[in-house]
Order: structure tokens, then sequence, then C-alpha cells
């Protein structure tokens, strides 16, 4: 199991938010069109059922992962968040990443900072050292 570390904690408070985040925002659109019907959770960020189920689905995965697995966790997320920050700021407000993921500039900007966060969680956090087996 994982001890306290930045990547830990980055899984677990992010985990439980976006969790509860992609089942709020099923309240706003739970449309799975091409992008479909989008509405502004909050009047600020864009969602549909695709960023919805993205948002479950991220976060129930780190809640899972925060026990054993935070660092991957957290680089790979951290990276994801990142690059979808960077797709969204390249189409702009208004499109739709891959005619699914809805795009906005407060999206892009958490997700910027969702990424950031997560690589830097993950980087600041020290890597498990291989154990060689113990001889007689």
């Amino acid at each position: 199991m994982d001890g306290p570390s930045p990547a830990r904690l980055y899984a677990t408070l992010l985990g439980a938010i976006l969790l509860v985040w992609g089942i709020l925002g099923f309240f706003y659109s739970a449309s799975f069109g091409s992008p479909g019907e989008v509405e502004e959770m909050l009047g600020t960020f864009a969602v549909n059922g695709w960023s919805n189920a993205l948002h479950i689905l991220s976060g129930a995965l780190g809640l899972f992962m925060a026990g054993y697995a935070s660092r991957p966790y957290s680089l790979v997320l951290g990276l994801l968040y990142a690059v979808l920050a960077a797709w969204g700021f390249a189409l702009g407000d208004g499109n739709a990443i891959l005619d699914l993921l809805p795009v906005d500039t407060a999206n892009n900007i958490l997700h910027l900072v969702l990424g950031t966060l997560g690589v830097a969680a993950a980087l600041a956090t020290p890597g498990t050292a291989k154990r060689s087996p113990a001889t007689a």
C-alpha cells in the first residue's frame, strides 16, 4: 500500500471531486450525441454525457488506485488532462474534442490546472525502489 504522498493526496482528492462532478453533470446534460446537448454546469463549464462519463471514470479510478498506484495514476491522468487542455485551447470555444467532449475556456483552464497538479504530484512522490530477493 502506498504511504502518504502528494500523488496519493492528488488521487484521493481529485478522485472524489471528479466522481461527484461527473454525477452532478448528469443533472445538467445527459446527452451522448456528437457532442449532443451541451449545457453549462454552474453557468461556466460546458458538459455533456461524454464529459460526465469521463469524470466519473477518472474519479472512480483515482479512488481505486489511491492506495496502491497513486503515482502512475497522477502522472497518466495529469498528462491526459494536459493534452485535453492543449487540444481544447487549439480548437477554441464552442468546438468538441473528437466530436464528443465540449470545449470552452473554463474547462481548458481547469484541465490545465488538473494536468499540472497531477504531473507535479507524480514528480514530487518518490518512486518505489525495486528490492532484490534476499539470499540466505
